[in-house]
C-alpha cells in the first residue's frame, strides 16, 4: 500500500483500470478470443497504460527537469516499437518492420507534434506555444543525418551502383556512427539540461500528484514494461482484426501499428501541451523522434545481424521522401522556439495525406 500512498482516489481508479485492462488483454492472448476483441482490449488497454506513464513523467519532470524526464520517458515509451520491429524480423517479415520504425517517426513527428503544437498553442495566453529552441534544433540534425545516409543507400541502389551490393555492411557502420554521434549529443544536452535545471531551483510539484519521486519511477518503469508486453499481444492480433476490416498490410504497418506503438507519446505529450507544460510536452515528443531515427532505428540494424532477415537503410522512394521532407518541414515549424495553432494543423493534415497515400498505394 506504500506505493499508493498519496495518491487521489481519482488516481487510484485510473492505476486500478490500468491493471484490469492490462489483465484483460492478457486473457484474450493467453485464451486466442476473437483477433478483433483483442485489438480493441489491447488498444483501451495501451491508452490506460500511456495515462500511467503521464502520471509518473510529471512527477519526476518536477525533479529532474525536462530534458532527462523527457529522454526517460521517451526511451520506456518506444520499447514497443523495439519489440515489435524484432518479432518482425525473428519472422522474417522485413516489409513490416521497415514500415512500423518509419510510421513511428511520420507518427510522433507529424500526428503527436502537430496536436502538442495545437494544444499548446490554445493554452497560451497570445496563442504562441513557446519553448526552448535547441531540442527542436538539435533534432533537425539529428534527423538530416538519418536522412543522409538513407538517401545516399537509395540512390545507389535505384542507380545499380556497386554500393547497393554491399547495403548490410554500409548500413552497420552508418548505424555505428549514427549511435556514436547520438551517444555524443545525449551527453551534452543532459548536461546542459542538468544544469539549468539545477540554476533554476527545485521546480514546483505538479498540482494534486502527492507522490514520491520514488514511487514515480517505480510506476513509469512497470508501465514501461507493460507497454511493451500489450504492444506484442496487439501486434499478434492484427492480422485477424485486419482481415474483418479489410485493410492493406501498408497501412496497417505504417499508420495503426505505429499510433498503438506511441500511444505513450500520443496522450501524454498532448497531454502536458494542453496544460502549458511546452518545454516537457516538446521533450518527450522531440527525444521521441530522435530516439527512433538515430537509436533505435541502428540499434535494430545490428540486431538483425542475428536473424537470418538483416534490417538495413536501403528502403523505397517512398520512404525516403517522406522521411526528408517530414525532417525539413518539423526543422521549419519548430526550428524558432514558437508555434500557432494552424501549423500544428498543417502537421496533422500532412500526416493525413500520408496515410491516404500509403492506403492507395
Amino acid at each position: 500500500m506504500s506505493v499508493l500512498a498519496g495518491l487521489t482516489r481519482g488516481a487510484r481508479a485510473l492505476m486500478a483500470c490500468a491493471l484490469l485492462l492490462t489483465l484483460a488483454a492478457l486473457v484474450c492472448h493467453a485464451a486466442a478470443a476473437p483477433g478483433l476483441l483483442t485489438f480493441v482490449v489491447c488498444a483501451a488497454a495501451l491508452a490506460a497504460v500511456a495515462w500511467l506513464i503521464g502520471f509518473s513523467t510529471e512527477v519526476i519532470g518536477s525533479r529532474f527537469g525536462p530534458g532527462v524526464t523527457g529522454v526517460m520517458q521517451s526511451t520506456l515509451g518506444n520499447m514497443p516499437e523495439f519489440f515489435v520491429v524484432v518479432f518482425a524480423l525473428s519472422g522474417g517479415q522485413i516489409i513490416v518492420a521497415e514500415f512500423t520504425i518509419f510510421g513511428s517517426i511520420f507518427s510522433n513527428a507529424l500526428l503527436v507534434l502537430g496536436l502538442a503544437i495545437v494544444f499548446g498553442a490554445r493554452a497560451a495566453p497570445d496563442g504562441l506555444m513557446r519553448f526552448e529552441r535547441r531540442l527542436p534544433n538539435d533534432t533537425a540534425t539529428l534527423l538530416f543525418m538519418a536522412v543522409f545516409i538513407i538517401t545516399m543507400l537509395g540512390l545507389s541502389e535505384n542507380a545499380s551502383a556497386r554500393a547497393a551490393h554491399h547495403a548490410v555492411a554500409i548500413s552497420v557502420v552508418g548505424a555505428l556512427c549514427l549511435l556514436a554521434v547520438y551517444g555524443a549529443w545525449l551527453h551534452s544536452y543532459l548536461r546542459h539540461d542538468i544544469r539549468r535545471t539545477a540554476d533554476a531551483g527545485q521546480l514546483p510539484h505538479p498540482e494534486g500528484l502527492s507522490v514520491s519521486i520514488r514511487t514515480a519511477v517505480v510506476l513509469l518503469a512497470v508501465a514501461g514494461v507493460a507497454a511493451a508486453f500489450i504492444s506484442d499481444w496487439f501486434v499478434d492480433s492484427i492480422d485477424a482484426a485486419v482481415h474483418v476490416l479489410d485493410l492493406p498490410k501498408a497501412f496497417v504497418g505504417l499508420v495503426i501499428v505505429a499510433i498503438a506503438g506511441n500511444a505513450v507519446e500520443n496522450l501524454v505529450g498532448v497531454r502536458l501541451a494542453a496544460k502549458g507544460k511546452s518545454d516537457l510536452a516538446l521533450s518527450i515528443i522531440k527525444n521521441s523522434i530522435a530516439q527512433i531515427a538515430v537509436f533505435l532505428y541502428p540499434a535494430l540494424v545490428l540486431v538483425s545481424l542475428l536473424f537470418a532477415t538483416h534490417l538495413t537503410f536501403a528502403v523505397s522512394g517512398f520512404l525516403i521522401g517522406g522521411l526528408a521532407l517530414t525532417a525539413i518541414t518539423v526543422w521549419q515549424i519548430t526550428g524558432d522556439g514558437e508555434a500557432a495553432a494552424f501549423e500544428g494543423w498543417a502537421l496533422v493534415a500532412l500526416y493525413v495525406i500520408l496515410a491516404v497515400l500509403v492506403f492507395y498505394e
